[in-house]
């Protein structure tokens, strides 16, 4: 034992010597005119501008590659004529049709990051309540980045911002301008007609009339709903889709429903299923929504999708809310 701690510290000693030598002669070698006298400081001071250069060019390069953990980011990308550039998409990314043929990165909660990888993305795109999905994709080297819509403003704001991240800023502001010139529109066909109090239903237990999950204030629906002539009878709600009781429907007596309550997954909706929705709510013939008709099963996805195609939802609304002043 004694030997070998002799032998070790003989070792120690030996490792010591040589790293003092190499430094001495390290820092001779630097101060050297051969090593940094004018011309190689010349060369290091312009191979530094080519490296910063570099660096610059690709931070500002349009992404060529690029993937879209959701429906509405899909669509956007599609939007701004970016669809070439789109190598992956999520199980639920249906519009436009040819995005049906794009590789699936799994589902919009749940993607899988071995997938995304191996499609080679310059950059993946997701939305901010992914929660932690940036930071493992980012985890392994990827280029992320986050964009949040709710809102009309917010579908604004995602629209150029994706615009400007790939290179197209002018043809997101013509979108931008485009989508609020017709939703305008909308508005001004509705200004002198009555509202209608409006109940949207976007979740509820499948085949009952329980459970409900509404839309509520600060959603693009409670906004398009007041653009098509109506007044949602849970704006006042706390957060975007609220869950409610039954008795809250007697409470609020809307004038028009919108039931996509279990027709969320909307590729695989009938129109038996559709019919049958229609008929659930003549458990509750008190209704006026009921008494008159105006009880409208959906089950298109330009209604859970924020998007674009929020100028089809707005003139869908308009038809349902106001079907007099539509024709």
């Amino acid at each position: 034992m004694r030997a070998a701690e002799e032998k070790w510290g003989q070792s120690a000693a030996r490792r010591k010597r040589t790293f003092r030598a190499k430094r001495i002669a390290g820092r001779r070698l630097v101060q050297s005119p051969i090593f940094f006298g004018p011309e190689r400081r010349s060369m290091f001071r312009f191979l530094a501008v080519l490296v910063l250069a570099a660096f610059c060019l690709k931070a500002d390069e349009a992404p060529r590659r690029i993937i879209s953990a959701s429906p509405s980011i899909t669509e956007m990308l599609y939007a701004l004529g970016l669809g070439d550039r789109v190598v992956g998409v999520t199980e639920f990314c249906h519009y436009p049709p040819e995005v049906r043929d794009k590789p699936k990165i799994g589902s919009y909660l749940r993607p899988n990051i071995e997938t995304v990888l191996a499609m080679q993305p310059d950059l993946v795109v997701v939305l901010r309540e992914h929660g932690t999905l940036a930071d493992r994709l980012r985890d392994v080297g990827l280029d992320v980045f986050a964009v949040q819509h709710n809102d009309l403003e917010g579908i604004y704001d995602s629209l150029r911002v994706l615009g400007e991240r790939a290179g197209v800023a002018s043809v997101a502001e013509q979108r931008v301008g485009e989508i609020k010139q017709f939703l305008t529109g909308v508005s001004a066909k509705t200004a002198s007609l009555p509202r209608r109090s409006v109940m949207f239903i976007v979740g509820r237990t499948p085949g009952t009339i329980q459970d409900l999950v509404v839309v509520g204030r600060g959603s693009f629906l409670n906004e398009l709903i007041h653009m098509a002539g109506g007044r949602n009878v849970f704006a006042d709600a706390p957060n975007f889709y609220p869950r409610i009781p039954r008795e809250e429907i007697y409470a609020r007596r809307p004038d028009v429903i919108i039931d996509m309550g279990d027709m969320s997954d909307t590729d695989g909706v009938t129109e038996e299923h559709i019919r049958s929705v229609g008929e659930l709510w003549k458990q509750i013939p008190s209704l006026p929504a009921v008494k008159e008709g105006r009880v409208y099963p959906v089950a298109e996805d330009i209604f859970v999708v924020p998007g674009p195609r929020v100028v089809e939802a707005a003139q869908s609304l308009f038809r349902m809310i106001h079907p007099e002043a539509a024709r």
